[in-house]
């Protein structure tokens, strides 16, 4: 068995995650996210989709973007429906 590293559960199906900077255990798919997804820089939600990459800043949406400052971003939704 192994331990989580978010919620110390010793947990016989736990599972590791091998990434860039190292190995990391999870008792489940929750704290995998929560171990591992960044944060958008504008409301703090884990990022667990594409997200956007604006200059090195992380953000959920071209909205919480905009909401920070980016003026280049744009929703594929967002436009699709204009």
């Amino acid at each position: 068995m192994a331990r989580c590293e978010v919620c110390g559960n010793d947990y016989e199906m736990s599972f590791e995650i091998h990434a860039k900077g190292g190995v990391h255990t999870y008792d489940c798919f929750e704290c995998a996210i929560q171990g591992m997804a960044p944060m958008c820089e504008h409301c703090g939600c884990r990022i667990i989709g594409h997200g956007v990459d604006a200059g090195g800043h992380w953000y959920c949406c071209a909205h919480c973007a905009r909401q920070k400052g980016v003026k280049d971003l744009v929703d594929h939704v967002a436009a699709a429906s204009r």
